[in-house]
């Protein structure tokens, strides 16, 4: 009868000698798994993967039996009865990095809709790009096919319905080919895509005067970003600080020039939005030249028509 004398496994360009047992006929041995994922679940493909691996998705486990007769055995992957049994699927227990490149936190932008990027990273199995999810508020995670190559994959997603103006926050985070999931990335933004009120109270549009100046005056306010600023320009040329009221009125004294004047007066708020009004003020301190007066007849008869014309120079 023929006794055995020696068992080895090789995985991974390691040799391991299996023990012999006491008793009985099981031979034994423990040995670390590989440090690199197998790819098991990326047809070997995946970011990473052990150089062994690479292509197969598992770690091939090859065992030689030998016996006191110098008859050898050799058990591996080909063996039919136990092919699959040999192939070592390692699993990575590192997780993705997943991270919002767009919008920032603190961030505001100007649409309903806006667009949310992000990034996911993972240098083991690699991320699986059909395990991505965008989830803004409290609302379902939306799933988002990712796309790139090697370690980095990107995404991005637009809400289907407008989201209304005011503070939002977005999550976002995916899995890897191994089904370990990434942190949670989050963003806080708000959305304003309401202008500021501006309502400008004087000088009227079309006004004339013959005084060299006029009060700018109105008022102004945003709901959404407070506090709003007010600029005046005549002409084309900024006027200079406008102080704005905590109820939103504003008052500036400007200088007119002579002819036609336009003012213009814009309320931006904080976050970049405009409102705009124009008057149109004309200016002249010219008076009336009389060219020609006829006062007829001259002298005339008790009870009579005087007839009088006066003929003024156009100015």
């Amino acid at each position: 009868m023929a006794t055995i004398v020696s068992i080895v496994a090789k995985c991974n360009g390691q040799t391991y000698d299996l023990t012999a047992p006491t008793s009985g006929s099981t031979w034994s041995k423990s040995f670390a798994a590989p440090n690199a994922t197998s790819g098991s679940n990326n047809a070997g493909q995946g970011p990473g993967v052990g150089s062994n691996a690479s292509g197969l998705g598992y770690y091939p486990v090859e065992i030689t039996i030998t016996d006191d007769y110098g008859n050898v055995t050799v058990v591996n992957t080909s063996t039919a009865s136990f092919g699959d049994t040999l192939k070592l699927k390692v699993l990575e227990k590192v997780a993705p990095v997943a991270s919002i490149t767009s919008p920032s936190s603190g961030a505001t932008v100007h649409t309903g809709k806006p667009v949310i990027n992000f990034k996911l990273t993972d240098s083991g199995s690699g991320i699986k790009p059909t395990e991505c999810y965008v989830q803004i508020d409290s609302g379902t995670a939306v799933k988002v096919t990712a796309t790139g190559s090697g370690t980095t994959y990107t995404g991005s997603y637009t809400p289907s319905s407008t989201l209304a103006d005011g503070s939002h926050t977005v999550k976002v985070y995916g899995y890897d080919y191994d089904g370990n999931k990434s942190n949670v990335a989050s963003s806080t933004f708000t959305i304003d895509t309401v202008p500021p009120t501006l309502n400008v109270t004087a000088p009227t549009d079309g006004l004339k005067t013959n005084v060299s100046s006029v009060t700018v005056s109105g008022s102004t306010n945003d709901t959404t970003s407070n506090p709003t600023t007010i600029a005046i320009s005549v002409n084309g040329t900024d006027v200079g600080a406008v102080t704005v009221n905590a109820d939103g009125s504003f008052s500036k004294a400007v200088t007119l020039s002579n002819g036609t004047n336009t003012i213009k007066v814009v309320a931006t708020d904080s976050s970049g939005l405009t409102s705009e009004v124009t008057r149109t003020v004309y200016y002249s301190t010219a008076k009336p030249v009389v060219t020609a007066i006829t006062l007829t007849p001259n002298p005339s008869d008790t009870g009579a028509t005087v007839s009088l014309t006066v003929t003024i120079q156009e100015s």
